[in-house]
């Protein structure tokens, strides 16, 4: 049997720029922040009826959120969940630094 020969192409450490997406820095701050608004939810040990009392959504979209259907979200609106749930957000906006070859965009969990 013939061994195929697999091509692999290194990624850039963004998969939906990788899959082309137009917005895929906004797509990947967007994960992150679910990231966080989950898991302050998780540490509350809240269900997804009260998490939708405390979110000021109904129910369905909590589900949304928790599977990462992130389309009816706005970067603004994940952020104003994590000051909900007791979380502060800091936006820090700096210099580039020079080794790097483009700016981006991060969120840092701070325990």
């Amino acid at each position: 049997m013939a061994k195929k020969r697999v091509e692999i192409e290194a990624g850039t450490g963004n998969v939906f720029a990788d899959l082309g997406y137009a917005d895929a820095k906004e797509r990947t701050l967007k994960v992150e922040l679910a990231l966080e608004v989950n898991r302050a939810l998780k540490q509350r040990k809240l269900t997804q009826v009260r998490a939708a009392e405390l979110l000021g959504i109904v129910q369905p979209h909590v589900s949304d959120l928790a599977r990462y259907r992130l389309n009816r979200f706005s970067v603004e609106r994940l952020m104003q969940f994590l000051t909900w749930l007791g979380k502060d957000v800091e936006i820090r906006i700096a210099e580039r630094p020079a080794r790097r070859s483009r700016a981006g965009v991060r969120v840092s969990h701070l325990a």
